[in-house]
């Protein structure tokens, strides 16, 4: 199968036996693709990319990795895939320096994700190509708040910390926040120890679209929910039918 001007970049990774290597065989390591519609439909996006990534559950396994865009009518565009061994630093820098080669062009693009240590080492790499003012980092609120929630139960707190990433002006946050401070001082200490702007609308100078979870991406998982135990072949062909 080739689409014309379709991007793929294979790695490989090389088969050793007693210690020396096999130059006849390779094993597959990485995949990243996109087709041109998406790189072309991008530039007429939001500037914005929310990232994620899923596991396989084929007789391969491995993770998918995906970027997803959003238009001003809020429909939603994966722009770019991966297919590596897991989520780990080497896989997401992989996939985050192709998407920003190939796709996210403008600077000042914010990338929302997960507080997964790996995401945060590869989009801090120096030379990843993700440090501001090219690109900005932050969090999904929702996983933001599950962790805030490990420390401090009930309902009623995380709404507060919640409340306060979603303000929209520095009075609405200070409200919240004076609340959260009330109900327990060191609710404030844990919420200070995340940079503002990562984490809620007000601090985050407009670059967010007001997205404040990774509800796209999540979105777009529970649609590939059905190939995600396909061969990479079929995988591709799938991915392609239904962006179409």
């Amino acid at each position: 199968m080739t689409i014309p001007c379709s991007i793929a970049v294979l790695r490989r990774s090389p088969v050793r036996v007693g210690g020396q290597v096999d130059q006849s065989h390779a094993y597959f390591h990485r995949l990243f693709w996109t087709f041109p519609p998406c790189i072309e439909a991008f530039r007429h996006c939001k500037s914005l990319v929310s990232i994620v990534g899923t596991h396989l559950y084929g007789k391969y396994g491995g993770t998918l990795l995906v970027a997803i865009a959003q238009d001003g009518n809020s429909n939603n565009l994966s722009v770019a895939f991966a297919l590596v061994e897991g989520e780990n630093a080497k896989s997401w820098s992989f996939f985050l320096s192709h998407l920003c080669q190939h796709i996210t062009l403008q600077p000042g693009i914010p990338v929302i994700s997960d507080q997964h240590n790996s995401i945060k080492a590869a989009l801090e790499a120096s030379d990843g190509g993700w440090l501001p003012p090219a690109a900005y980092h932050t969090f999904c609120i929702r996983h933001v708040a599950a962790k805030f929630a490990l420390t401090f139960k009930g309902k009623d707190a995380r709404k507060l910390l919640v409340n306060a990433a979603y303000a929209k002006t520095k009075v609405e946050f200070d409200y919240w926040f004076d609340i959260l401070r009330s109900e327990d001082p060191a609710m404030c200490d844990w919420a200070n120890r995340i940079v503002y702007a990562i984490w809620t609308q007000h601090w985050d100078e407009g670059r967010r679209f007001g997205h404040m979870t990774t509800n796209i991406s999540e979105c777009v998982n529970s649609i590939l929910k059905r190939v995600r135990n396909l061969l990479i072949y079929s995988l591709v062909k799938s991915m392609y039918g239904r962006l179409t």
